[in-house]
Parts: structure tokens; C-alpha cells; sequence
């Protein structure tokens, strides 16, 4: 007992501090925990050298760079539901597929993400209160808005898995 306890003690001791620029946005609602994840999307896109854009874990499982082109596509159709028209660009099934540079990705996620925080931003208490369908479903602005931010984190998770199999370390866990 007493050399676990000792073990324990001395991992505590080397664990890293937690750093207070990666808690922005944590605990401060909707906007801030959009920005928490947009700038951990961001930080880990940029960190992530181009050749592991196209590394995925197995066959037909998504590309890195198709994980980012997905959040970019999902947050602009989702967006769309609730009014502002999707891109033009990206009305083609095998998008995720064609858009795969990392300059072209980073700048199509940093494009959804920003459209995502302008909307809104601009959305009144009543706005967040509409109806809207989706998928055949009743639905309301807020709860399209919280599905951007549940889907953003849940592929957030997925990208930093990616990273660290193949040797990315997030940045804001050095």
C-alpha cells in the first residue's frame, strides 16, 4: 500500500499543469464553448502536417481532411436549416473527397466556423425559439445550434484520436 501510495503521489507530482489558455471559453455558455472548441478545431488543424491529411485508420473510414471537410459541410447545412444559404461550393455529395489540401480544408473549417459564430451572434431570443425541420423532424433554432456544437466536439475527439496515432500532440496538451 504504501508503494502505491507513493507511486501516486509522484505522478501527481510530474502531471502537466493545467494551462489557463486552454480553459477559454469552458464554463462561459454557448459563445464561449464555441470558441473553446473552435480554437482547438483551428490549433489542431495547423499542427497537423499536410501529409497526415489524407492518413485515415482504416479503409473507408474518413481522411483526416475528410473529418475537417465533414465539420465544414455539416455546420453549413445545419446553418442552412435554420436560414442562411448553404455555399455553392459544397453542394456536391463527394465534397468531403475533393477538397483535401490542407490550405483549402483549414480555410473551408475556419469559414464554417466563423459563419457559425456570426449567426449566431446575430440570433435574437426569439430567433433561437422558431421551428424549423430538419430530417423530417420538429426542431428550434437552439437546439440546430446545439447540434453544431455536440457534432464539432464529437469529431473534435475523433481528430485528436487521429493526431495521436499518428504522433500529432494536440497543442494544447504540451
Amino acid at each position: 500500500m504504501k508503494t502505491f501510495l507513493l507511486l501516486l503521489s509522484l505522478s501527481l507530482l510530474s502531471a502537466p499543469a493545467v494551462r489557463p489558455e486552454s480553459l477559454e471559453g469552458l464554463w462561459q455558455g454557448y459563445d464561449g464553448e464555441w470558441t473553446h472548441v473552435t480554437q482547438q478545431l483551428m490549433a489542431l488543424a495547423e499542427a497537423t502536417p499536410e501529409e497526415k491529411f489524407s492518413w485515415r485508420p482504416a479503409a473507408g473510414v474518413r481522411s483526416t481532411s475528410e473529418v475537417y471537410m465533414h465539420i465544414a459541410v455539416s455546420n453549413f447545412y445545419l446553418l442552412s436549416v435554420t436560414g442562411p444559404k448553404m455555399p455553392a461550393e459544397l453542394d456536391d455529395d463527394d465534397v468531403e473527397k475533393k477538397i483535401i489540401s490542407k490550405p483549402e480544408v483549414i480555410a473551408w473549417l475556419k469559414r464554417s466556423l466563423d459563419a457559425v459564430k456570426i449567426a449566431h451572434a446575430a440570433a435574437k431570443p426569439n430567433d433561437l425559439k422558431r421551428k424549423v425541420k430538419i430530417f423530417d423532424r420538429d426542431a428550434t433554432v437552439d437546439g440546430i445550434y446545439l447540434r453544431i456544437i455536440v457534432h464539432a466536439n464529437e469529431h473534435m475527439g475523433q481528430l485528436v484520436a487521429y493526431a495521436r496515432m499518428t504522433g500529432v500532440v494536440p497543442p494544447w496538451s504540451k
